[in-house]
């Protein structure tokens, strides 16, 4: 294990938050409010960065055990400096509350345990949506697009951040790769910034509302989230763009290549859009007259759906008061989650596909054993050691939501809740069914269920092995 390295990567991380902090400073200071408390996690922060930056490695290089390692724990440190602004401005007086809306930030979840968001200073509202931005595509991407990593081995760093089963670089270099992703990224998030400006947000909303679908996080600075609004307009731009940000992103790499018609033949983009579209219509059929109509239905459903398959979490309507087939496949949907290689949460498309061809396969391996069959998704054979990481990922996430269901039971809510609330944290939805509907919240969970549920929060976004790494010995050995 190279710690010093290690302990290299989490002081440029450290101290390039240190200097995102800042923003938060700057929105205090134009709504007239005390900065301070961001000027104080900034200074904290940089302090603790320069000195990891003061271990100077012997090697620079970095293998899967250290870049495991590096993402665990600089989500963890982030996610516990990250929550100080919260506690020292006041607005979540609680550090094991403040904690919990950190890690749900970063972690791109959208889970509250506040009642009332609105009362939330300018600046606390802006660093809670900022959170999602910088958790979106990945804290240490982030890292490796802005500063120099010659280490041909930061491939590491992005399998163990970037989710999916399988990531692989759009061009030669890591960094160069990290840096078209965040370009994208980017593009996208001022290009939805515009859109909404155009539906009568002010400037301020429109950033916190594009930095919650960018990252497919769902905070808003409004109680009654997007439904606030009651805008048609609004309601359609942020519907695309939870739909655009749950797709892979390298087919828009692809787009911008003039490569359109190969990215439009992926097939894990065809099943999305086509769930996306079979969830929205039955959906709206089985709202029947609750908005007036088939068509008025269209527009709250296709909204919804949205919202939980990519795992942003918004809302402009209280769903658990719908019927209980269109409540049934939502949850379905918080399983599915979005396309890999996109900021959405959940298992992941890709991984179901792999499994169903992995079935298939070997359901004409028993009707002909001696028939030579490959599975094959996007036209390319699916690796054995691929299709097994899948079904110890599968195992592992049911593993880990039987656990927090038995665990999370303790605090006596009902099975709604209980389950729900695993499931939306495991996944990173959002809001989930009884207590914590869009309408409801996370502030009755207790002390210990909010650290547990923080906990799932990053091995949801994680995809869990770089957070159980941290706790496997053999891993720590030299």
């Amino acid at each position: 294990m190279n710690y010093r390295m290690i302990w290299q990567i989490l002081g440029k991380v450290l101290c390039t938050i240190a200097v995102l902090l800042l923003l938060p400073a700057l929105v205090c200071l134009c709504y007239r409010e005390n900065p301070m408390p961001y000027l104080i996690t900034t200074a904290i922060t940089a302090v603790l960065g320069g000195i990891l930056l003061l271990f100077k490695p012997e090697s620079p290089k970095i293998y899967a055990a250290e870049g495991f390692v590096s993402v665990g724990l600089a989500w963890i440190l982030l996610s516990l400096l990250g929550a100080l602004p919260f506690v020292l401005s006041g607005d979540i007086p609680s550090y094991i509350d403040a904690v919990f809306e950190t890690v749900s930030g970063l972690t791109t979840t959208g889970s509250t345990n506040l009642t009332d968001v609105e009362a939330l200073t300018q600046g606390g509202l802006f660093w809670r949506s900022f959170t999602h931005f910088i958790g979106g595509m990945g804290v240490l991407v982030f890292i490796m697009a802005v500063l120099p990593m010659s280490n041909s081995r930061s491939i590491h760093i992005m399998r163990a951040e970037v989710p999916g089963p399988t990531v692989g670089k759009l061009v030669p270099s890591a960094r160069k790769t990290a840096l078209l992703l965040y370009g994208i990224y980017v593009g996208l998030t001022l290009l939805e910034t515009i859109l909404l400006l155009c539906g009568g947000m002010n400037l301020f909303d429109a950033l916190v509302h594009a930095f919650g679908t960018a990252g497919t996080g769902g905070f808003s600075n409004r109680g009654a989230s997007i439904g606030y609004y009651d805008s048609a307009y609004i309601d359609i731009v942020i519907t695309l763009f939870m739909i655009i940000f749950g797709i892979n992103f390298n087919l828009y790499y692809l787009i911008l290549l003039g490569k359109a018609k190969e990215a439009l033949k992926s097939e894990e983009l065809h099943w999305f859009l086509g769930i996306v579209a079979f969830s929205g219509i039955t959906i709206a059929l089985n709202l029947g007259k609750t908005y007036g109509g088939f068509f008025s239905n269209l527009r709250y459903s296709f909204f919804q759906v949205g919202s939980i398959i990519s795992s942003t979490g918004y809302g402009t309507a209280d769903y658990t008061l719908w019927p209980s087939y269109s409540q049934t496949l939502l949850v379905i949907l918080m399983f599915v989650g979005a396309c890999v290689g996109s900021t959405g949460g959940g298992i992941k498309l890709g991984r179901f596909l792999i499994m169903g061809k992995a079935i298939r396969q070997e359901l004409r391996k028993q009707m002909n054993p001696r028939r030579v069959s490959v599975a094959r998704l996007e036209g390319k054979p699916i690796a054995e050691g691929t299709i097994h990481s899948t079904l110890v990922f599968f195992i592992s996430y049911f593993f880990f939501l039987l656990i927090g269901i038995l665990l999370i039971s303790l605090n006596g809510f009902d099975f709604a809740t209980t389950f729900t609330s695993v499931v939306t944290c495991l996944s990173n939805i959002g809001p989930g069914l009884g207590l914590i509907s869009p309408s409801g919240s996370f502030a009755t969970f207790s002390p210990f269920s909010k650290i547990l549920l923080s906990l799932f929060m990053l091995l949801g976004r994680l995809e869990i092995f770089p957070i159980v790494m941290l706790f496997y010995p053999a891993v720590w050995k030299k």
